[in-house]
Parts: structure tokens; C-alpha cells; sequence
């Protein structure tokens, strides 16, 4: 692990701008009418085998021609563009719970379950949780209607399937932590520095029993030539809450805001739709992702609602020890949320 007051230039062949990624058929992966077929043949070999996601893996889920363009898919996340787009399934086709296998199954092929929350879902919900946007314990994926400002999840790669939409709203944005990273390095070393030492970050209430309500990782990782970055500005500032946790210091608070303000720039980021029965994957370490601002419609029944799979990929082979999957105290109590908003 590198911790510098002399950040780098890292990985400059993953980095992308909007006009880079403006055409939509660079980063959407159509199945065909073939892997289709092989899709619906492998979940209902699954649930011929059980009927607990838990117990699938890839041998449950068998694909043998679609595994191969996984493997590139898997490949082009973690070495390349860092996101992409899913699309072709027929949501109107199954049912939730049989859309839960085929998702859970295509995430088999990619990497391995991490758990997301203290209950221990390895599937979660996106969708409206009636959690108050100030409530000092709620996440992103509880709040509704509100847009969520552009933040890494706690895993290698992150997957959003969308099985319902809102009634207007809702879509996913995605912008690449490496050239905001390899920008701050080139314009405002200092910046870039400052992020390479460990921040605060509020556990959510969701911490060890007896262990601190906030934990410590940097934003910004070098390790064995490859960036990593953990960046959820709205956690490290609500860390400030905590009076045992370390205050940050200006030039930080400076260079959060700097993160953010290349991430919302229009040039660095790219909005994506994602429709009932689309699945996209992003790169955790290379990818910030958010979105906009959306409204429900209950009474029609019009309820955004993903589900949510955090994985360890095994294409990267290694990584910083803080990022390893399975250290965590909350896959021990390993679960699958299954929420029905409507």
C-alpha cells in the first residue's frame, strides 16, 4: 500500500470522459435471443436444486456459452471502462422471485457475495424504505425520491438490476473516480494527497458491537500499480457528528469538495436508463455512481425498485487488505432481502 505525500499518475487506460461514453452501445451488452433461452434453462435448473439463492452458485447456475462473455464483461470492468449495461431480459416474462435467481445467478458468474447492511444482505432493495433523509442512520439505498450525489459502495463491483420504475425519474449516474483521481494528481497534488490519508467515515449505526461509530479508510489507494477509491463524502461529513472522531482539516474538506465538483461536472459524468429487466455492473473502485431525483406513483402501482448485489470479483487477484471481502461483521449473519414495495 502506498500512503504519499506524492500521489501518481494511476492507470490512465481506464480513464473516460462523458464525450468518451456518449454513445450507449459502447457500454450496453445486448443477450441474445440464445442467451436468453440459456438464462431461463439455468434458473429453472436453480430453483430444480433449491429454492435458496444462498446455495446457488455457478455450478447451480450452469451457462456455457454466456460464461465466456461474462468472463469479458468481468474483464472489462475491472481493466477498462469500469461500468456496464445489461439489457434484453423480458421482466414482464417472471415473476420477482424468479428474476431474483436469474440476477443472482448472472452475479455467480461475476464474483462472489458480500454483505451489504448489518442485517447481512448479500440481495438487497433499492426502493423507497420510508427512511428520513435526516435520520442518522439511513442509506442511500432506504431513501426515496431524493437524488443521491455521486459515492462508491463497500465491495469490488456493485450490480443494479431495475424490476420497476417510478413514475418519472430515477436514472443511474455513473462517473470515473480515475480520471477525477489522475486530474487532482496532475492539477492539485496537494489535494490528491490529502486524500490518500485516512478519513472518518459514519458506521451508520451499524458498527461492531462495543466498536466505534465510525471507521478510518482513505478516499484515495495505490496498490501494486492499480488506484482504489473509497469515496462517500456524505458519510465522512457526518463522521464530524461522532466528538471521538478525528476532525477533518481544511485542505480535506477542500479536497472532498474538489471530488465532488469533478463528478457533477456534466463533461465527466454519464446518465444511464435503466429499464425493468436491465442489470448494470459498475467497478467500486473506479466508478462513482449517484442518481437523479424521482417520484413514486402508489396508487398506479409505478414503485422504482432494484435489487442490489454487492460481489467480490475474481479477476482481481488482490487488493488492500481493508478491502477484503468477508472481514466484515456483517456477513456472518449472510441473508437476502426480499421486499415487495407494491
Amino acid at each position: 500500500m502506498t500512503t504519499t505525500t506524492s500521489p501518481r499518475i494511476l492507470e490512465p487506460h481506464c480513464e473516460w470522459t462523458a464525450a468518451d461514453v456518449a454513445d450507449e452501445d459502447l457500454w450496453t451488452e445486448h443477450f441474445t435471443d440464445a442467451e436468453l433461452a440459456e438464462l431461463d434453462a439455468a434458473m429453472r435448473h436453480a430453483l430444480s436444486v433449491t429454492d435458496d439463492l444462498l446455495r446457488i452458485g455457478r455450478d447451480e447456475f450452469p451457462l456455457p456459452t454466456l460464461q465466456h462473455r461474462l468472463a469479458r464483461i468481468e474483464r472489462e470492468l475491472i481493466d477498462g471502462r469500469g461500468f456496464v449495461r445489461l439489457r434484453g431480459i423480458d421482466r414482464s416474462a417472471y415473476t420477482q422471485d424468479e428474476m431474483e435467481v436469474i440476477y443472482w445467478g448472472i452475479g455467480a458468474h461475476l464474483g462472489l457475495p458480500w454483505a451489504q447492511n448489518a442485517k447481512g444482505h448479500v440481495l438487497g432493495d433499492v426502493t423507497d424504505q420510508h427512511k428520513a433523509p435526516d435520520d442518522p442512520t439511513a442509506r442511500g439505498n432506504e431513501l426515496g425520491g431524493m437524488a443521491l450525489p455521486f459515492h462508491c459502495d463497500g465491495a469490488d463491483l456493485v450490480g443494479l438490476m431495475c424490476l420497476q420504475n417510478g413514475r418519472s425519474g430515477g436514472l443511474s449516474a455513473v462517473a470515473n473516480s480515475v480520471l477525477i483521481h489522475n486530474t487532482l494528481v496532475r492539477e492539485r497534488p496537494d489535494l490528491a494527497a490529502a486524500l490518500y490519508e485516512p478519513l472518518p467515515y459514519d458506521y451508520r449505526g451499524e458498527q461492531p458491537p462495543g466498536g466505534k461509530p465510525y471507521y478510518m479508510l482513505p478516499v484515495f489507494t495505490e496498490w501494486e500499480d492499480r488506484l482504489f477509491v473509497r469515496c462517500i463524502p456524505p458519510y465522512i461529513h457526518a463522521s464530524q457528528r461522532h466528538p471521538e472522531a478525528p476532525r477533518l482539516t481544511d485542505l480535506q474538506r477542500e479536497a472532498l469538495a474538489e471530488v465532488v465538483r469533478l463528478a457533477d461536472d456534466p463533461a465527466h459524468h454519464v446518465l444511464m436508463e435503466l429499464r425493468p429487466g436491465d442489470i448494470q455492473f459498475i467497478n467500486n473502485y473506479h466508478v462513482l455512481h449517484g442518481r437523479t431525483a424521482y417520484e413514486d406513483d402508489r396508487a398506479t402501482g409505478q414503485v422504482r425498485h432494484l435489487k442490489r448485489l454487492w460481489l467480490e470479483t475474481r479477476v482481481l487477484s488482490s487488493r488492500p487488505p481493508y478491502f477484503a471481502n468477508r472481514t466484515n461483521h456483517w456477513m456472518e449473519k449472510a441473508s437476502v432481502s426480499r421486499l415487495r414495495p407494491v
